[in-house]
């Protein structure tokens, strides 16, 4: 009896990145299978494949993720067609234990490698001396970026003495703009502030009336006082991922705020079908503590304590596009983060998160008694880690 023939794995180039305080696995549109190269089911069945999901241990063993949600994700990069864009960059927030690539919103951290991945790759061209100008379209949020990277020798520059707090080795600083970072009334979202409030009262069930400001600005984020939830704002991973009834509550703010945002039908859907945008981030006034890796954060040194989750758990340090939306609040008046300013508009401030500290800014300035962002200014770096192939079942490329 003929024997049917086994399995075969087959390899697609990729480069593995970090980005920020995020890595993943990038890939150029042309690396992708064709099955792969438009949006869809097959698409998602090889994302979720090269990141090990979904994997009910929790763990991702038998793929490229980390077991969290600054590590499960994936990029696709490409040429655009647009005439103010170098390349269109889509983001991928890939389930741990669910069979969910959420194509939603933007990483911020991830971002700052668009720029070098799209150099290294032969997207872009660079200069041989100074800094590279890539202007990325953000295809998830439909908004611009400007990466300004460093390049030596017609080569990107990766390694520097630019330190992140979050991560571990010093590398070249690349800075980031994002233009235009509240949304607008063609968006998913709607406006900047889709309810037309800078503060909402939320009923949310079980919780109760939490006051909260709904933003689109980077991703759709949600910021409610640490002390609605029972916080003092300078919590670690651990005082919160631990605790499953917190984590509940949060989700069902996180929940019910999306559909206040108009992004989810029901709490049901955003929890099921929407887990990675928008993110729900505490603040609170400055309170020093020791951050994640031993250092001491003194109360002097910033302005407030900031706090986000991702993909249902407190993210390490703070996300790119948190950043950019606690940059963007801070310069409106009357929402929960200018109000710990002294409800005034501030241009730039210094924060604390759980690894540490990170100053944003924001461009800000009202016309006709509105208030206009003109971009938001973050450094971070990023740096290759592999390059090379990513092996998946060959069924899944056909």
């Amino acid at each position: 009896m003929t024997q049917p023939p086994l399995p075969r794995q087959a390899p697609i180039r990729s480069t593995y990145m970090r980005g920020g305080t995020s890595k993943g696995v990038f890939f150029t549109l042309d690396d992708l299978p064709d099955c792969a190269r438009h949006p869809g089911a097959s698409r998602d069945a090889l994302m979720l494949r090269v990141i090990g999901s979904p994997d009910p241990y929790g763990k991702q063993i038998d793929g490229m993720g980390a077991a969290t949600s600054s590590t499960s994700k994936v990029v696709i990069v490409s040429r655009s067609e647009r005439d103010d864009c170098d390349v269109d960059y889509l983001f991928g927030a890939v389930a741990i234990e669910g069979a969910v690539v959420d194509w939603s919103g933007n990483c911020g951290n991830l971002t700052s490698a668009v720029g070098p991945f799209a150099i290294q790759r032969g997207l872009v061209d660079a200069p041989a001396e100074g800094w590279a100008t890539v202007r990325i379209w953000q295809a998830n949020i439909q908004k611009r970026i400007v990466a300004h990277v460093p390049v030596s020798g017609g080569q990107v520059v990766e390694l520097g003495d630019f330190t992140l707090d979050g991560v571990t080795f010093p590398a070249a600083q690349v800075k980031l703009e994002f233009l235009d970072p509240g949304a607008d009334a063609d968006s998913e979202g709607g406006a900047m502030f889709p309810t037309g409030n800078r503060i909402d009262t939320l009923r949310v069930p079980g919780v109760g009336d939490v006051q909260a400001t709904l933003i689109n600005a980077g991703n759709p984020t949600i910021f409610v006082a640490a002390s609605a939830l029972g916080l003092q704002g300078n919590e670690l991973q651990e005082d919160v991922n631990n605790n499953a009834g917190l984590l509940a509550r949060c989700e069902a703010i996180r929940a019910h705020a999306t559909v206040a945002m108009g992004l989810a039908a029901s709490a049901q859907e955003a929890t099921e079908k929407r887990p990675h945008t928008p993110k729900l981030a505490f603040v609170a006034k400055p309170t020093g503590y020791i951050a994640s890796d031993g250092k001491p954060v003194d109360t002097a040194s910033i302005d407030i304590c900031a706090r986000i989750l991702s993909m249902g758990k407190l993210h390490h340090a703070m996300t790119g596009t948190g950043a950019v939306a606690i940059a963007v609040a801070a310069s409106i008046p009357g929402t929960q983060v200018s109000e710990l300013l002294g409800n005034t508009a501030r241009a730039e401030i210094r924060f604390g998160h759980p690894s540490g500290t990170l100053n944003v800014g924001a461009q800000a300035a009202q016309h006709d008694g509105e208030w206009v962002v003109e971009k938001a200014l973050m450094s971070r770096s990023a740096r290759r880690l592999m390059d090379g192939q990513v092996y998946v079942p060959e069924s899944l490329v056909l």
